[in-house]
């Protein structure tokens, strides 16, 4: 193999590797709390799935959210109590939003269950930064 094949090789195989890793760490579809009081106030149809515990539902949550409250989605019963999202999802082709208290680790569990129940991946957005995140309070509901 000449060098400049060899180089070319090299070069191909530094830029491929990251991207092979990066797949295989799954890769999540995040909106932003702007875009989502855009879409919202539009009046734009989106499920808002919202996996926050109740006593922080309670306290706060966009309006429109569904409550699940399946925070951290770790164990069998925490994914159990998103199934009741699932036909919901299923009976509309609309954006799903996932909602946790600071848009990370729940959140992701959550997306991937939800990818595993059948739900388009083009569909699935994670609120960045999650609830924590969210300032807009013409939008927001407390109990």
């Amino acid at each position: 193999m000449s060098l400049s094949r060899y180089g070319f090789f090299l070069l191909l195989v530094i830029l491929l590797v990251p991207g092979i890793s990066l797949a295989s760490n799954g890769k999540y579809n995040y909106i932003s709390a702007a875009d989502l009081e855009t879409r919202l106030t539009a009046n734009l149809p989106t499920n808002i799935v919202d996996i926050q515990v109740e006593e922080e539902f309670t306290q706060h949550h966009i309006k429109g959210a569904t409550p699940t409250y399946a925070y951290p989605v770790k164990s069998d019963a925490d994914r159990a109590k998103l199934d009741i999202t699932i036909e919901q999802i299923k009976g509309n082709n609309d954006p799903v939003v996932v909602v946790c208290p600071r848009g990370a680790g729940g959140a992701k569990r959550t997306y991937d269950y939800l990818l595993q129940q059948g739900i388009s991946a083009e569909r699935l957005l994670i609120l960045e930064k999650g609830q924590e995140g969210w300032s807009c309070t013409p939008l927001t509901e407390s109990r």
